[in-house]
């Protein structure tokens, strides 16, 4: 997966020896006063002599490890460890974030960032360019694809066992400010020296949209951040002004994000009057009842919904709507199952605590969220392993559809619970062209090297050449893949003939679709890739359904 640089990284607190040596009980009993302590005694609603107590208690041990423990002690380290350590005895998604990685973690969602502008990737201990970003400082300032970054401001960042984090880092900053890099180019043998002015970069949660024919639109939604509903609409408007009669809604691998723009999308294909979505919580503070209110572009017409097990959260609400409303026919396999609600609640170091205080529930009345024991984040965390060794990529999980777990859509079609939305056509996921010599391709980066390197030699003509011929014409040659071969030796990946064959047509598609991407961006890589995408090809069979769906027939 290719980075940006307000990319997020999932991250947790390193645990010094010391601090695994320290009774847990003494970590705990730092956490309260921390969260407790920008209140001073703020009353607690269920019990309020137990909390103030507990204070007092946590309160005089730190102040004895403070005065009295026989070593120094980093509090803040320890604070933040323990803090952690106490939120796993709750769900699996209340979580603390630290004030020194809260603005990463926002950054993932928040509609623009700054920096220079670079679609980046790390091949061979290297950063690589993917892209330069559209409107961007870096495209200003020429740099190009396969540009290697070798050195920030004068420090050599090749060879040093650099992460993403590290990346951003160095190329992210304040609007205004400069950086200075040195480029390896592969046209030129002396390196590059530019200095990019850093300035605001927008963001893109809607990857692509297209008419796969002269009446279906497509349109890919990677997540729901500050940008995504208008980036949606946009892209919606222009599919219909094109002629659009049918949509394929791809919500594959969205983790979520914000809900009210997952709701204002689900409002465009709903009715109004119809719900689309409940939360319930501890007593009656943080209940609500969320309908459809307006008249919606796309309230007519067959819609299909791709989901599958990386769909989560905000993406399960829109296709619970859907599905609920019988308004879309759902196409993949069971998505995440997140359905309880974080509510962000700032702490007085700058730090933030996520706190659940609510579930997720569909129209029909079916718990979004999947079930979990509290204090076992580990076995939550291994639930989508668990699903690929139980076969449920490959078959449905019948021992979700049981009367108990069954529920009714509007229309009084059956659809179950169980945690995660249930697709109404499962598709398998395909492995018939995978194998472990093309996922060492991958993890080596040799085929978007190979990808980036062939752009480069060529092009010249590939951007000369429109993207209609590029697609019906363009081939991958034999010599080309012994080429892939080649590259991938040179990489330590050892040739197999047998996996070799069994990957030779996705490989080539693969490849077509990352050298598309150099010279076309998304709107040419997705279009390639997806004519070896079993789902997206499913789920263009099954407009007729969905139209029988949408007009009540079903």
């Amino acid at each position: 997966m290719d980075n940006r640089e307000h990319g997020e990284e999932n991250r947790r607190v390193r645990n010094t020896p010391f601090q695994v040596r320290l009774p847990l009980f003494v970590s705990m009993a730092l956490v309260v006063g921390l969260l407790l302590g920008a209140t001073m005694f703020a009353p607690s609603t269920t019990n309020p002599q137990g909390t103030a107590k507990s204070y007092l208690k946590f309160r005089d041990i730190l102040s004895y490890i403070d005065r009295d423990y026989v070593d120094t002690v980093n509090v803040e380290e320890l604070t933040d460890y323990a803090i952690t350590k106490m939120l796993e005895k709750l769900d699996p998604h209340t979580a603390y974030i630290p004030a020194d990685e809260l603005a990463m973690a926002r950054s993932y969602l928040e509609g623009d960032f700054e920096g220079i502008g670079v679609e980046f990737n790390i091949f061979k201990d290297t950063i690589y360019v993917i892209t330069p970003l559209s409107g961007g400082p870096s495209e200003a300032a020429g740099v190009q694809a396969g540009d290697k970054i070798i050195k920030v401001d004068g420090e050599t960042v090749a060879g040093i066992g650099i992460n993403n984090e590290g990346v951003f880092k160095r190329l992210r900053g304040p609007k205004g400010t400069k950086v200075n890099l040195t480029i390896q180019r592969n046209a030129t043998r002396k390196p590059l020296n530019l200095t990019i002015e850093r300035s605001k970069i927008p963001t893109h949660s809607v990857d692509v949209s297209y008419m796969v024919d002269n009446k279906t639109g497509y349109i890919k939604v990677s997540r729901f951040s500050a940008n995504t509903y208008q980036e949606f609409m946009t892209a919606l408007q222009a599919l219909r002004e094109k002629g659009m009669e049918q949509l394929l809604l791809d919500l594959r691998g969205n983790p979520g994000g914000y809900m009210d723009h997952a709701i204002r999308m689900a409002d465009e294909f709903i009715d109004n009057g119809k719900m689309i979505v409940y939360t319930d919580g501890k007593g009656t503070r943080y209940d609500s009842k969320t309908f459809a209110q307006r008249k919606g572009v796309f309230e007519e017409g067959p819609l299909v919904v791709l989901l599958d097990e990386g769909s989560a959260s905000a993406s399960e609400i829109v296709a619970g709507a859907l599905q609920d409303n019988d308004r879309a026919l759902i196409v993949g396999r069971r998505s995440f199952g997140k359905g309880l609600v974080q509510m962000p609640i700032p702490l007085n170091d700058g730090s933030e605590l996520r706190l659940t205080i609510s579930r997720y529930y569909t129209p029909s009345g079916r718990s979004i969220q999947k079930p979990y024991k509290q204090g076992d984040t580990d076995e939550y965390e291994m639930d989508i392993l668990h699903r690929f060794e139980n076969g449920e990529y490959f078959h449905p999980d019948s021992s979700l559809l049981v009367d108990s777990l069954k529920y009714k859509t509007l229309a009084g079609r059956a659809v179950y619970g169980g945690g995660g939305i249930m697709p109404d056509v499962f598709v398998p996921r395909d492995t018939t062209a995978l194998s472990e010599y093309l996922s060492q391709l991958y993890n080596k980066n040799v085929i978007r090297e190979y990808s980036l390197n062939y752009y480069q030699k060529h092009k010249k003509e590939l951007e000369k050449m429109p993207f209609e011929k590029f697609n019906k014409n363009f081939e991958v040659t034999d010599k080309m893949l012994q080429e892939v071969v080649q590259t991938a030796k040179a990489s330590g990946v050892e040739y197999n003939d047998a996996q070799f064959q069994r990957s030779r047509d996705l490989l080539r598609n693969h490849l077509k679709a990352f050298i598309a991407r150099s010279v076309y961006g998304n709107d040419g890589f997705f279009p390639v890739l997806h004519q070896s995408d079993e789902e997206f090809l499913q789920g263009l069979k099954h407009f007729s359904r969905a139209q029988s769906l949408a007009a009540g027939s079903m």
